[in-house]
C-alpha cells in the first residue's frame, strides 16, 4: 500500500487523464452526429429535388385524365438538372423497375436495390429510390386521386394519343362526375373533393374517372402502355464529394480538439507531478541547508580543535626532544622520544592538512605570469628534485592567467609534490599551459611514474583517500576545491606511454601579466 500522497497523486493522474478521455469521446460521437445530419440533409435534398420533379412532371399537358410526356423532351429538362458536383443522375421508373428515361451517368439497379429502396450508399455517391410515389392512385387523405403520367416514346407517339376523342356519353359522364376544378389546387371550400368511383365499378362507354383511359383505346392497350411506359418512381445519384469534405474537416477538427484535450491532461499531470516534486525538492533543500549550516559549524568546531592541539603537540614534541638529549646513556629511552616526535610530527603535518581543508575558498582573481609561479614553487622543491635527481620541465610560455595566486601556488605545490613523491629516481615531470581556444587554456602535471589505477582515478580527490601507506589523503580534495572555487575542470588521466597526467581545463588567459 502505498502513501496517501501517492494515493492522492495517483487519484488526481487517473481524474485528469479521464477528463482528456472524456473530451475525446464526446467529440468521436459529435462528429458521428455531425455525419448523420451531412447524410440526412443530402437525402432531405434528394428529396427537394424528387418533389420539385413531380410537380413539373404533374404540371405538364394533361389528355382526359393522364399526363402525356414525350422522352426526348423529359430528358432534355432532366439533363438541364444535372450537375456533375451535386446531381450525377435522375432515372425515372416503370411500374416494373425499368427505366424509362434517364439523363447523366447511367445508373445500374439491382432488384435488391429496388426491393430494398431508401438510400443507396457507394463509396463517391449515394443512390436514393422511391422518395416519391408517382403512379396513379389515392392521395393523401381529403385530396384528389393523382393522374397517370405517361412518356411516350416520342412526339408522334405524343399526339397519338391525345387523338381519341370521347363519345358524347364519355363526355355527359365527364361533366356529371368531374366538376370543372382545377385538379392541382389544394382541397377546400372552393374546391370540395370528388368522389371517385373504384375502377373495378366503372364500365366501358360510361361514366369514367376523370383519370381513366382515353376514350376510344382499347382496355388492353392501355393497360400495356401503362406497365410499359407510366412513370412509377424517380431515382437520383447525389454526389457525395462535398458531403466527405465536410465531414473529413469535422473529423480534422474534432481529432485537434481530442488531440488538445489529451496533450493538455498529459501537460496538467506532468505539471502536478513537477509540482509534487518541487515541493519535495524544496524541502529537501531546506534539509540540506540546515544540515550545511550544522556541518559548517560542525567543520569550524573541528578546525578550532585542531588548530588547539598543535599546542599540546608542540609542547610534547619539546618535552619528547629534551628527554633525547638528557638520556644520551639511555638507547632505548632515546628510542622511545625518537617514536614520539616522529609521531608528533605525523599528527602535526594532518592537522595541517585539516586546518587547510577546512577553510573556505574565496578566490580573488588576478593576472598571475604562470611560468614565474612554477619557477618559484619548484625552487620549494628543489631538495625532494636533487634527492631522487628528478628533472622538472616547466613551460616557457609566457601566457597569464586569471587567478587567485595562493591558491594556484597550493594547488601546483600539492600536484607537484605527489608527483615527486610517485616518481622513481631518476624519473621526469612535465608542466604545459596549452592555449585552448576562446580565451582559454589548459594546464597538464604529467610524470613517468607508476600512475593511478583507472578504477581510483575518480576517488582519488576525495578526502582521506591517499595511494601511499603515509599519505594523509587530503591534498588532493584541497586540489578539487581549489579548482572548483576557480570554476576549473580538474581530471586525472593516463600519461603517454606511462605515468599519470592531471588536467587542469578552463583556465582564463589574463590580459596581461602580474
Amino acid at each position: 500500500m502505498g502513501s496517501p500522497a501517492a494515493k492522492r497523486r495517483l487519484v488526481i493522474y487517473c481524474s485528469l487523464i479521464g477528463c482528456g478521455l472524456a473530451v475525446c469521446g464526446w467529440q468521436v460521437e459529435e462528429h458521428f452526429r455531425f455525419k448523420r445530419n451531412a447524410e440526412a440533409a443530402l437525402i432531405n435534398r434528394g428529396r427537394d429535388i424528387t418533389s420539385t420533379l413531380g410537380v413539373l412532371l404533374r404540371a405538364q399537358r394533361r389528355i382526359y385524365g393522364s399526363i402525356v410526356i414525350s422522352k426526348e423532351r423529359l430528358e432534355s429538362a432532366l439533363q438541364d438538372l444535372v450537375r456533375p458536383e451535386e446531381l450525377e443522375s435522375i432515372s425515372v421508373l416503370g411500374a416494373s423497375g425499368t427505366t424509362i428515361a434517364s439523363a447523366g451517368a447511367r445508373v445500374d439497379l439491382t432488384p435488391d436495390m429496388l426491393a430494398a429502396g431508401g438510400p443507396y450508399w457507394r463509396d463517391r455517391s449515394v443512390t436514393i429510390m422511391n422518395l416519391m410515389d408517382l403512379s396513379a392512385g389515392a392521395g393523401e387523405e381529403g385530396s384528389r386521386p393523382r393522374p397517370r403520367i405517361v412518356v411516350a416514346d416520342d412526339d408522334r407517339q405524343a399526339r397519338a394519343l391525345g387523338s381519341f376523342r370521347p363519345t358524347a356519353a364519355r363526355r355527359a359522364a365527364d361533366a356529371t362526375t368531374a366538376p370543372a376544378v382545377d385538379p392541382l389546387a389544394p382541397a377546400g371550400p372552393a374546391n370540395p373533393p370528388v368522389a371517385v368511383p373504384a375502377p373495378e365499378t366503372q364500365t366501358a362507354g360510361v361514366g369514367r374517372s376523370v383519370f381513366g383511359r382515353p376514350s376510344g383505346m382499347p382496355k388492353e392497350d392501355y393497360e400495356a402502355l401503362i406497365q410499359k411506359q407510366g412513370v412509377h418512381s424517380l431515382v437520383l445519384s447525389l454526389s457525395t464529394a462535398d458531403m466527405r469534405r465536410k465531414v473529413s474537416a469535422d473529423l480534422l477538427l474534432r481529432s485537434l480538439v481530442s488531440l488538445l484535450a489529451m496533450g493538455g491532461a498529459i501537460v496538467s499531470v506532468l505539471a502536478w507531478r513537477n509540482v509534487g516534486k518541487n515541493t519535495e525538492l524544496q524541502i529537501r533543500l531546506v534539509k540540506a541547508g540546515e544540515m550545511n549550516a550544522h556541518l559548517k559549524e560542525l567543520n569550524l568546531t573541528a578546525a578550532g580543535l585542531a588548530h588547539e592541539t598543535r599546542n599540546p603537540l608542540n609542547l610534547i614534541r619539546g618535552l619528547a626532544q629534551m628527554i633525547s638529549m638528557q638520556a644520551k646513556e639511555v638507547p632505548k629511552l632515546r628510542e622511545h622520544a625518537a617514536t614520539i616526535i616522529e609521531e608528533a610530527d605525523r599528527v602535526t603535518v594532518q592537522l595541517n592538512e585539516f586546518i587547510n581543508y577546512s577553510k573556505p575558498r574565496e578566490p580573488h582573481l588576478a593576472p598571475v605570469q604562470f611560468a614565474r609561479l612554477v619557477a618559484d614553487v619548484a625552487r620549494t622543491l628543489v631538495p625532494d628534485l636533487e634527492e631522487k635527481r628528478l628533472e622538472l620541465r616547466t613551460p616557457e610560455s609566457t601566457l597569464s592567467i586569471a587567478a587567485d595566486e595562493q591558491l594556484l601556488r597550493q594547488a601546483l605545490f600539492n600536484v607537484l609534490l605527489n608527483a615527486t613523491q610517485a616518481v622513481a629516481p631518476g624519473g621526469q615531470i612535465v608542466v604545459r599551459l596549452v592555449p585552448a581556444g576562446d580565451g582559454e587554456a589548459t594546464l597538464e602535471i604529467a610524470d613517468d611514474g607508476p600512475g593511478v589505477p583507472e578504477a581510483d582515478r575518480a576517488n582519488i580527490f576525495k578526502p582521506y583517500v591517499t595511494m601511499r601507506p603515509k599519505g594523509v589523503g587530503l591534498g588532493l580534495a584541497i586540489v578539487a576545491q581549489i579548482a572548483a572555487a576557480h570554476q576549473w575542470e580538474v581530471a586525472c588521466l593516463a600519461n603517454v606511454p606511462r605515468g599519470a597526467l592531471f588536467r587542469f581545463s578552463h583556465l582564463t588567459i589574463a590580459s596581461s601579466p602580474a
